[in-house]
């Protein structure tokens, strides 16, 4: 990449924080949903098998989104689709603050919209910080994840304050609604464009953004990296979704110190994701993911087998900081060949999403016949096969 004149240096600069903002808002509109979870529950008098069914509806509806994402930001650009999924996650939000006042449906509908919404948002967005990272000449892209886990805690935060003051689900989620559907498409202006197959933003046509996505899922590094993504996407998801049931049934710990595991591990992903870029920019990413993954390993064994709260602990920040930069790095190197981007990053999301569907009841299933952490100890397999093909994200020769 030649170097940047002033002006194209402020562009890039702009476009960095309007990066960030899309994936603040991202994290904060998850988790202000995810925060009044337990009111809509109630509300609806819902059971935990029936309320699982209906969270089903926003994985299905990012699942539905996500292959279709890389031919439409290869038609219009990561600006249009952020844009214009942001307002539809708004607009999911509203279904569902109003839904949970009428029934099952509406709310099913509006998670169904808000998946779909994030699942286009989140393939575009990473599109554009492959785009910014190219342009800057340096790893930055765990750094927009890392303003992801921010929005989360900005999300869970302000949920947990708006039910401190009893302010309704519909009043509050209408408010971040509107908050995401207007300020995400203000702040995305400042993206730079897309580089599509002729070097020229907007170019493509219907049928050469097909025949780009259809052939991305035929490429051996493309599905490589999707697997690699899939492996580190359960090891994170199993964590979110189980972490602190271990370490209250099987550990024996008290509720807060389950608690307080989750949130470190948190920490600890966000930690590595801020901190990780210079690792990446010094030693490549082969070397780095794969020392990363054996931290991962280490602490998962800690914690699966370890004989104390106090080292299951220590497991869970090892666990947290060595997962932490393989989803982001697994979206930088899909986009490594700027035409190629969009469709190459869909598929990669794709598959990588597919871990956040089945991970939970897989751990699950494990767990009602042996334990927990014993469950958990299988995500080593996975981490040990994300080992052997992380040399698919390897920059290729035309991208160095």
């Amino acid at each position: 990449m030649p170097a940047l004149d002033a002006s194209e240096r402020y562009a890039v600069d702009a476009a960095i924080r309007a990066t960030y903002a899309a994936f603040v808002s991202m994290g904060f509109a998850f988790a202000s949903w995810a925060s009044r979870i337990p009111q809509v529950r109630r509300q609806l008098s819902l059971d935990p098998s029936k309320l699982g069914l209906v969270l089903l509806a926003m994985a299905a509806g990012s699942l539905i989104a996500l292959p279709l994402a890389g031919p439409a930001v290869t038609l219009w650009g990561s600006r249009v689709i952020v844009s214009g999924m942001a307002t539809l996650a708004g607009v999911g939000l509203v279904a569902i603050a109003f839904g949970c006042r009428i029934g099952v449906a509406p709310v099913v509908g509006g998670l169904l919209a808000l998946g779909f919404g994030t699942g286009g948002w989140d393939v575009a967005m990473n599109v554009q910080g492959a785009v910014v990272e190219q342009h800057r000449g340096r790893a930055i892209m765990p750094r927009f994840h890392a303003g992801f886990s921010v929005g989360t805690v900005a999300g869970a935060l302000g949920g947990a304050a708006m039910v401190a003051l009893e302010v309704s689900v519909t009043v509050h989620l209408v408010i971040v609604a509107v908050a995401v559907a207007t300020g995400v498409p203000v702040a995305v202006r400042r993206f730079i464009a897309d580089h599509v197959s002729d070097g020229r933003p907007g170019t493509s046509s219907d049928s050469g953004a097909v025949r780009k996505s259809l052939r991305a899922w035929r490429e051996s590094r493309t599905l490589l990296i999707g697997v690699f993504v899939l492996a580190l996407a359960f090891a994170e998801g199993s964590g979110n979704d189980w972490l602190s049931l271990a370490m209250i049934d099987d550990h024996h710990a008290r509720p807060a110190v389950g608690t307080l595991a989750l949130a470190s591990f948190l920490a600890a992903m966000t930690v590595g994701r801020w901190f990780g870029p210079r690792l990446l920019d010094e030693h490549g990413r082969v070397p780095v993911l794969r020392a990363s993954l054996l931290m991962a390993i280490a602490g998962l064994g800690l914690f699966a087998f370890g004989p104390s709260i106090a080292v299951a602990f220590a497991g869970t920040i090892l666990w947290g900081a060595g997962i932490s930069l393989g989803f982001p790095v697994g979206m930088s190197a899909g986009a490594d060949e700027p035409a190629l981007a969009a469709a190459r990053v869909s598929v990669i999301a794709s598959i990588g999403y597919c871990a956040f569907l089945g991970g939970p009841p897989l751990i699950g299933f494990l767990a009602q016949r042996y334990t927990v952490l014993h469950a958990l100890s299988a995500v080593i397999a996975l981490l040990l096969l994300a080992g052997a093909v992380a040399n698919a994200t390897r920059p290729p020769p035309a991208a160095d």
